[in-house]
């Protein structure tokens, strides 16, 4: 049986996940002038999400759930889903989600498929982010109202289709909360459990995948 490239079934350790420390990285190429200023330039359009698991592994038997995750997936084969504690949600990580979170769209009485994006905001300045593994319940809102029904997801790709397009000009949101899709972005060959303590154990590296 040929191996899928991504295990949509399969979720990091999330006791694991909640200990381990990451993050979004942008690259830029930086050029100092002879003058000391700078020039800053990006190739890309979104950053990718670093993790290390081995900070949050606590207990032998807590190594042993990654590392047979690790031969699940074949080392950095396949791909699974991770759960970013630090965001994870539509909104911020210490509120509950609700349908008008984030804006999904604008209805055109036409369009039925709407890919969820979250969208980060600062001083004016936003960047949107497309989000691909939903999980858990997801909530969407038509007019600012909580519409239960009318609509799939598709939990793989992060899309919803709505069973009739939403009417010229509806408003429409989604609230919810997803994971992260990932790979290994390590050997796991170092590892020793010559003694009780794992605090020595080395960096077990995790890499977003970008879809």
């Amino acid at each position: 049986m040929a191996l899928t490239p991504f295990m949509d079934a399969i979720v990091f350790p999330i006791h694991v996940s909640a200990g381990s420390p990451g993050g979004p990285d942008w690259p830029a190429e930086i050029v100092e002038l002879s003058s000391g200023r700078e020039e800053r330039n990006t190739a890309w359009s979104s950053p990718l999400r670093y993790y290390d698991a081995k900070y949050g592994v606590r207990t032998p038997a807590e190594l042993y759930e990654v590392l047979s995750l690790y031969h699940v997936a074949r080392g950095r084969l396949r791909g699974f889903r991770f759960l970013d504690w630090t965001d994870y949600r539509s909104g911020a990580p210490n509120a509950g989600p609700t349908a008008t979170d984030q804006a999904l769209g604008t209805g055109d009485g036409a369009r039925k498929i709407w890919p969820l994006v979250k969208r980060y905001a600062s001083g004016g300045e936003t960047f949107d982010r497309t989000i691909t593994r939903p999980y858990g319940t997801l909530l969407i809102g038509v007019n600012g109202v909580a519409t239960p029904a009318g609509w799939t997801l598709d939990a793989t790709t992060g899309t919803v289709t709505f069973t009739n397009a939403p009417a010229n000009g509806a408003t429409l949101t989604w609230g919810g909360t997803f994971h992260v899709p990932v790979r290994f972005d390590c050997r796991l060959d170092q590892i020793s459990l010559r003694t009780a303590a794992i605090g020595d154990i080395p960096s077990i590296l995790l890499r977003e995948l970008r879809e």
